[in-house]
């Protein structure tokens, strides 16, 4: 009888337990079950997706405090705010991301291509002013890629902010390379969803303390 070494045992247990639990776990990570079913506003562009995550974290200030920040994204603009560090070692910001709104990158449209350092620009597939953004990425070398932001207001003070990745693979080894890719997929884009909810919750506490300011009677 062949008996399988230790360390066979130990690789298949770790690739079991990423594959099922920690695999859909991260493919919907901070998403409520009605994130996962809700129709986004890119969904028609990429049908029978071979992956699809969806991931959301709810952000205490209404859309129009986060939308500034989504629409400045990109190299030699707002930045993606995640792990900077990392961002600009691989090429893909020169800067680290921004802190403040930036007018002159305000006015996105339909058309128009949010540059990445090294890596391919995303083209603006549709967007609806604090409502969504969809990047459409089809076409990129072995696989097709459609990754959408929907604002969803939960009240007046809090936003549900979701993310949607969808690919389709061309080939096999374009699917391997994307399984191969998505721990990092995950992290860098649950740091960006933090980093947008940080930035609202800031812009949000600041507009409120200059509400407050203008509103004090003189002495």
């Amino acid at each position: 009888m062949l008996l399988m070494p230790p360390t066979f045992f130990a690789i298949l247990t770790i690739s079991v337990l990423y594959w099922f639990p920690v695999r859909r776990w991260m493919s919907r990570w901070g998403a409520t079950p009605s994130d996962l079913t809700r129709v986004m506003a890119g969904d028609a562009l990429l049908v029978n997706p071979t992956y699809s995550g969806t991931m959301a974290v709810i952000v205490n200030a209404s859309p129009d405090h986060i939308w500034p920040w989504l629409v400045q994204i990109g190299y030699r603009r707002g930045g993606l705010y995640s792990y900077d560090w990392l961002d600009r070692l691989f090429g893909y910001l020169d800067r680290p991301s921004a802190t403040r709104i930036l007018p002159e990158f305000q006015n996105l449209a339909v058309g128009d291509e949010i540059p990445l350092g090294r890596g391919p620009s995303w083209p603006v597939a549709a967007i609806e002013p604090n409502r969504a953004l969809v990047l459409d990425m089809r076409n990129l070398g072995g696989f097709d890629w459609v990754w959408q932001f929907g604002l969803y207001p939960v009240d007046e003070n809090r936003t549900q902010l979701v993310t949607r990745s969808c690919v389709r693979s061309r080939s096999v080894w374009a699917r391997l390379a994307t399984s191969v890719i998505e721990p990092a997929g995950f992290l860098m884009t649950r740091r960006m969803l933090l980093g947008l909810k940080e930035r609202a919750e800031a812009l949000r506490a600041s507009s409120v303390r200059e509400s407050g300011a203008n509103e004090r009677p003189a002495a």
